[in-house]
């Protein structure tokens, strides 16, 4: 087999599997509507959870920087004196 005729069967093969798996659905996960309510459930509870804990990172972030501003002021101050 010479190797144009190897990449039209590669792509052929390629081809096929792409039609089959469009045909019997494999791979997709297009039935979000469909799932069970109880994962649809979880799934919320965890957005709002990582949402939460976003907001406490924002937080914890905030009075970091605050505390190394207010450590570096208070650095200068004392060289200054």
């Amino acid at each position: 087999m010479n190797p144009t005729e190897m990449v039209v069967a590669i792509v052929a093969i390629v081809m096929f599997a792409s039609v089959m798996r469009a045909k019997y659905g494999y791979g997709r996960r297009r039935d979000h509507a469909l799932a069970d309510p109880k994962d649809q459930a979880e799934n919320l509870r965890l957005r709002e959870e990582v949402k939460d804990l976003k907001e406490r990172l924002k937080v914890l972030e905030r009075i970091t920087v605050e505390k190394e501003n207010t450590l570096s002021r208070e650095i200068e101050d004392l060289r200054d004196r």
